[in-house]
């Protein structure tokens, strides 16, 4: 019960947050409304449920838009579709099966820090428009080169050029409340901290859309939450569209199911590991638990009429932002949805996305505030260099291919480091030591070969093996060539191994 209790206004936040992004994206990827809000409801209780992730929250992807809508186009049956999504996610539960979640592992942190500001920035940027009611892009656009032609940048500009006065008073209003209330009411009466800004921005929202109704000051339907409007249950059951399994054996339908279990498999796993960072207490969720569950909720998704779902930073963001403690919040966020496009669409339809856009921007700012640049710059260029990489090209590129790239630079520094520390030589007069470390490999061979032409003739050389356990064949080579050379020098070479190992002592 304290579970429920603990997560009931985290939940309602992420559920405020996630209902636009879910139509908005529903909206992008060419498909109808109903089948973004099955895959938010499905992304919430199926894979809440399963996930080892105690603060993920799952559902529709900005990232997918492209993808879903080009293979609905390739497909030319929604139906078809479908059908690849639920072989998707069965495809996704082999992935967990065989442990290739292990990969999400392999994300260096510097590149992960560089998702998550790349993320909050784009988030900021993306809702500024929507916080004075400029509503031209839909909600949950992620792209730098957006669907009515502008791109992130253009976009912010026109929106100042071309403000909604009505929206702009409560989304601007709704930010300069969250500062305030996040900074000084609930910094100086702690007994309000239960209260969320972000929930009552939104309620603030809703009663002044509501009194402004038949006035100068009303809303315009393109400026508020629209929820597809279900009477009866037989509405939301005819608005079903199941998946046509005739077409299993079509490669097309193959091909697509393996593209989408890739993609949103890889968006889990580097969201999964963001969140991780993200949550208080530093837990960590099983990564090949997490393809299973994914794969579990792609596939009912996908028999019930939804899109692809994957793990969702922005959401997980705003749901750790809350407060939420485990993944209960999740659960009753996907709760939330179903229950309210039943009951209360109605009311749903008075959030105004200007409130949103507050909440989301609040959420942006935490994921990169200046202090994170601060605290990277100074742990060095080997770390800030991919860590900036990362922010510009998933600003410029889009997500995977941001961490793709900040993934080679990361690779580049790491070869690099490797070339400079491999091996070491110092002098005392016309003694040398020449210390290897645990690995040398052919990426050390020229600074090796460097080293070696340092040492003048008539020199005593001391090739310290103690502490190599790996020295790769072109190396050894090196060095025999080298005793030869040495002879015609007049230069001693010897030997220093580990006696305590029972690795075979090369020379």
């Amino acid at each position: 019960m304290n579970k429920i209790k603990d997560n009931l206004f985290p939940s309602l936040l992420v559920f405020l947050v996630a209902l636009p992004l879910c139509l908005g994206i529903a909206l992008a990827s060419g498909v109808t409304p109903f089948a973004g809000l099955i895959a938010g409801i499905v992304g919430g209780i199926v894979v809440g449920i399963i996930s080892g992730s105690h603060l993920s929250v799952s559902g529709p992807a900005a990232g997918l838009t492209i993808l879903v809508a080009n293979a609905i186009i390739q497909l030319n049956d929604y139906t078809l579709f479908l059908t690849a999504v639920v072989l998707a996610g069965m495809l996704q539960i082999i992935f967990g099966l065989i442990k290739a979640g292990k990969l999400g592992e392999y994300v260096p942190n510097n590149v992960i820090r560089g998702m998550m500001a790349a993320i909050g920035l784009i988030l900021i940027l993306k809702q500024i428009p929507h916080l004075v009611g400029f509503d031209h892009d839909f909600e949950g656009d992620e792209d730098f080169v957006q669907p009515d032609g502008e791109n992130t940048f253009t976009e912010v500009i026109l929106a100042f050029l071309r403000i909604t006065p009505n929206a702009a008073i409560i989304g601007l209003g709704s930010l300069l409340f969250l500062l305030v209330w996040d900074n000084f009411i609930v910094y100086r009466w702690k007994a309000l901290k239960f209260l969320p800004g972000s929930l009552l921005v939104v309620i603030m929202g809703i009663l002044m859309t509501f009194f402004w109704t038949g006035t100068n000051l009303a809303m315009l339907p393109e400026h508020l939450v629209n929820v597809p409007v279900v009477e009866h249950w037989s509405d939301w059951s005819g608005k079903m569209i199941t998946p046509n399994f005739n077409g299993i054996a079509q490669v097309n339908v193959w091909m697509v199911a393996f593209t989408i279990a890739l993609v949103a498999s890889l968006e889990s796993l580097l969201g999964v590991e963001a969140v991780d960072k993200l949550d208080p207490l530093k837990r960590s969720t099983p990564n090949n638990r997490e393809l299973i569950a994914q794969g579990v909720g792609n596939s009912v998704s996908g028999l019930l009429g939804g899109i692809p779902v994957t793990s969702v930073v922005v959401r997980s963001t705003a749901n750790i932002s809350a407060g939420a403690t485990n993944k209960m919040s999740a659960i009753l966020h996907g709760v939330f949805i179903l229950l309210s496009i039943l009951f209360i669409p109605h009311l749903l339809n008075l959030i105004p996305l200007a409130s949103l856009a507050a909440v989301l921007i609040t959420v942006g700012y935490k994921l990169v505030k200046p202090s994170i640049f601060i605290e990277i710059w100074k742990q060095g260029r080997v770390q800030f260099i991919p860590f900036l990489v990362t922010v510009l090209a998933i600003l410029f590129l889009g997500l995977l291919k941001g961490i793709g790239i900040g993934m080679l630079i990361g690779i580049f520094y790491v070869i690099k480091r490797n070339f400079h520390d491999g091996v070491n030589l110092y002098q005392l007069e016309s003694n040398y030591l020449l210390r290897f470390q645990t690995e040398v490999t052919f990426l050390n061979k020229p600074l090796l070969k460097d080293l070696l032409s340092q040492i003048p003739e008539n020199s005593q050389v001391l090739m310290d093996l103690s502490k190599n356990e790996r020295l790769d064949e072109d190396i050894k080579e090196m060095i025999r060539e080298y005793r030869i050379q040495a002879e015609f020098k007049s230069i001693h070479v010897e030997f220093k191994y580990n006696s305590r190992t029972n690795i075979p002592k090369p020379f």
